[in-house]
């Protein structure tokens, strides 16, 4: 599988915030996120790292 996890970037520690991400699109001022079970979010961020042989996204509040 190839689905990534996301975690935001809060007080220089990493929060886990969605697991399994299938989709990740930029919707104006916020990211959207769904994972492979079909569950969404939306945050006001910007993308910081994504490593994709470790399945990491990193992002930051703006």
């Amino acid at each position: 599988m190839c689905e990534a996890n996301a975690y935001l970037l809060k007080g220089g520690k990493e929060e886990l915030i969605l697991e399994d991400i299938s989709v990740l699109r930029p919707e104006k001022e916020e990211l959207f996120l769904q994972n492979i079970f079909g569950e969404q979010k939306r945050i006001r961020a910007r993308i910081r790292e994504m490593n994709l042989l470790d399945h990491r996204i990193v992002l930051e509040e703006v």
